[in-house]
């Protein structure tokens, strides 16, 4: 992987779903850009006490997700840094809005049957706790992809090592950075 350093005016947000590889390529592109790397579900799970799936059962997904925008709201606020979004946190208008004041954006994107592979790795995931997680996936993809194309940057995500993501990603900034393309510009 190259070592070349972006100077990267914003927080990095990466939005996308479940399973696109939003941590694994996060904390890899940190790393490279010399930034922090946080991960908003494990702060939510943090400031919670307790799990995701746990917060789901106990509380419900819309008290999960006013905790989700609030979590991301602090983190915006913080110093720059590389951050992971849960799969549904680009959906709120709200948060959108604050990404788009307060980061860049990268929207992971990633076909079907990849994020099946994926997810079906754990157990983990609330919204796949379904006799058909692959329809759920489907029905997500087509509800949350019109969104997540809002983001400032698209890079896709597939069968490659991650650090080959890293690299498009790399690629994707370094040219919204020099030259701002409208929001939804794929790489």
């Amino acid at each position: 992987m190259t070592q070349t350093k972006l100077a990267v005016p914003k927080t990095i947000v990466l939005v996308g779903l479940m399973g696109a590889g939003k941590s694994c390529v996060g904390r890899r592109l940190a790393s490279v850009l010399g930034l922090p790397f946080c991960d908003a579900d494990k702060e939510i799970e943090e400031a919670a006490g307790c799990s995701i799936p746990e917060l789901f059962s106990r509380y419900g997904e819309a008290a999960f997700r006013d905790g989700e925008r609030r979590v991301i709201h602090r983190l915006l606020d913080g110093p720059k840094h590389v951050l992971a979004t849960g799969g549904g946190a680009f959906m709120d208008p709200r948060t959108r809005a604050e990404i788009r004041e307060k980061g860049t954006s990268v929207w992971l994107r990633a076909d079907l049957d990849l994020l099946v592979r994926r997810t079906q790795r754990r157990g983990t995931r609330p919204l796949l706790n379904v006799p058909d997680p692959q329809a759920k996936l489907a029905e997500l993809i087509a509800r949350r992809y019109p969104i997540y194309a809002e983001a400032d940057v698209t890079v896709d995500s597939d069968d490659s090592p991650p650090e080959v993501t890293v690299e498009r990603v790399i690629s994707a900034l370094r040219r919204h950075i020099e030259q701002p393309e409208p929001r939804g510009s794929a790489a």
